[in-house]
């Protein structure tokens, strides 16, 4: 009984350690806030990465989707904060950026996007989506 109240004490200290990692590798560098309604019309902030590209901004949704990305696709236009700048946007999915877009959040966030490309699973298969500013 000893060791079962050990091994499960050390499983729950393992799991707030990965989670610990988890928090500082997706909020230690540039994190901006989308604003999306849901299906009741009740606001919603998501916060992500992004990344800049030939004049545009880019999100990234992996290859399962989210529910951001559904709330996206229901509206004709969403607004994003970044760097205390609100500004609404029409996006266009971009799956033929994907390589592209990933070597970039690569680039910008480190072992936090290897991290979390490993917890959830590979990059292959996710979807940029290319911001127009209204």
């Amino acid at each position: 009984m000893k060791y079962l109240r050990w091994g499960f004490a050390s499983l729950i200290v393992l799991v707030i350690v990965l989670l610990g990692i988890e928090r500082l590798a997706a909020e230690r560098v540039e994190v901006v806030e989308l604003h999306t309604l849901d299906e009741s019309g009740e606001a919603v902030t998501t916060r992500l990465w992004i990344v800049d590209d030939d004049g545009y901004q880019y999100l990234r949704v992996g290859a399962d989707g989210s529910g951001w990305l559904s709330r996206i696709e229901s509206s004709d236009s969403i607004e994003l904060t970044r760097d205390g700048q609100t500004s609404t946007y029409t996006v266009e999915l971009r799956p033929d950026k994907s390589e592209r877009i990933n070597a970039l959040m690569q680039d910008k966030y480190t072992w936090g996007d290897s991290f979390i490309g490993t917890m959830l699973g590979s990059r292959e298969g996710s979807l940029p989506i290319e911001l127009h500013p209204i």
